[in-house]
């Protein structure tokens, strides 16, 4: 049953990115090589985002992505597409999986200069899946509090922003800009992908804020600020929600711990209309900071892992949206997967097959728990 006359997010939803086929990799890499010109890199993209857009509707779904296909990160090919953002190197990360550490060193956002926008990012892309699709495309970008956090002041040019409410505002007014050019071609559902919340649920993580000069209980509020402020201006049509992760590299995490110190600025403060948790194991703790949900609102537990290949039981996806209804009312709550599959190009060390079990189980369970999806 397809339920387009629902708003987003829907009973059976995803976080966005899908893994990479083995064409488009190679795609790219002869990119990279020089052997391939963008426009025949583009070709093989378009091609693959027909695929899992086909993919994903045959399996029933309603939100479709185009799997991130066009994307290195989840984050910097969008962010360095704003004037004043650069990457520059990486800090060490430990990622932790099931199987041992996994070290990483994602690109850090710099800005160097005057953050502006001033060309569209998304609205090609955006294009090209809302001609692909005849249910709702879902575009999904970083959060703007990506800017601020890994770096934190150190990572902001004193010369260009001596204040930091200056360099907030003009962040918000980037992003206000890029969302009215989505709004503009007709995007109705927006996704917001934010590590830094779900990061200051986490001990180590709250320290290496101190240790920054920032306050791990002010943050939230900081960064809900300016996330509001980011999406002020759109329009009633677009649903905006906010994806919380805890880092997504090869079926690795970066943080662990529940979100009861962010909860009640992330359910109450911050203006959107829909969140994407994490709950697929216990490093995301229990169900309890979900008391502070307002009505309105819409949580969209993700029970069922992309980092794990192993097949979760319908019946405990059952039990515990059960137990989550104890705390949010049964009509506010819809089921996705925890994360994306693919966050980078690298992607999870899930199979094919496995993601595609994953997100039947969903669509499945949804089904049988709210009569749609």
């Amino acid at each position: 049953m397809n339920t387009q006359t629902r708003r987003p997010p829907f009973r059976a939803d995803h976080v966005g990115s899908f893994l990479r086929p083995k064409k488009l990799l190679d795609a790219r890499d002869q990119h990279k090589a020089g052997t391939l010109p963008a426009a025949g890199l583009r070709a093989v993209e378009d091609d693959a985002i027909r695929d899992v857009v086909r993919f994903q509707e045959n399996l029933g779904l309603t939100g479709i992505t185009d799997g991130e296909f066009r994307r290195t990160f989840f984050h910097t090919d969008f962010l360095t597409k704003l004037s004043g953002v650069t990457t520059q190197g990486g800090i060490n990360v430990s990622f932790h999986s099931a199987t041992g550490n996994v070290d990483f060193a994602p690109p850090v956002m710099k800005v160097a200069g005057k953050v502006s926008h001033d060309v569209p990012i998304q609205r090609a892309d955006f294009e090209f899946l809302k001609g692909a699709t005849k249910r709702t495309p879902k575009v999904t970008i970083p959060s703007p509090t990506m800017l601020h956090f890994r770096g934190g002041r150190g990572a902001i040019s004193k010369e260009a922003y001596p204040d930091l409410e200056a360099f907030y505002a003009d962040v918000a007014k980037a992003y206000q800009a890029e969302i009215a050019d989505l709004a503009a071609a007709g995007c109705t559902y927006l996704q917001l992908d934010d590590t830094n919340l779900a990061y200051l649920c986490d001990a180590k993580m709250r320290e290496g804020a101190r240790s920054r000069g920032d306050d791990p209980d002010e943050l939230p509020r900081r960064y809900a600020r300016l996330i509001n402020a980011a999406i002020s201006e759109r329009p009633a049509s677009m649903t905006v929600c906010v994806h919380l992760c805890r880092g997504n590299f090869k079926s690795a995490w970066a943080a662990e711990g529940g979100y009861e110190p962010v909860a009640q600025v992330l359910f109450n403060e911050l203006a959107v209309d829909g969140y994407f948790l994490e709950y697929d194991d216990a490093r995301s703790g229990d169900f309890a900071p979900l008391r502070h949900v307002p009505k309105g609102k819409t949580v969209v537990l993700g029970l069922v892992s992309t980092k794990v290949g192993q097949l979760e039981s319908k019946d405990d996806l059952k039990r515990r949206v059960d137990a989550a209804a104890k705390l949010v009312p049964l009509e506010q709550l819809c089921l996705s997967p925890q994360c994306g599959f693919s966050s980078t190009v690298h992607g999870n060390d899930i199979a094919v097959e496995s993601q595609t079990k994953k997100l039947e189980l969903v669509v499945q369970t949804a089904r049988d728990i709210w009569g749609s999806v």
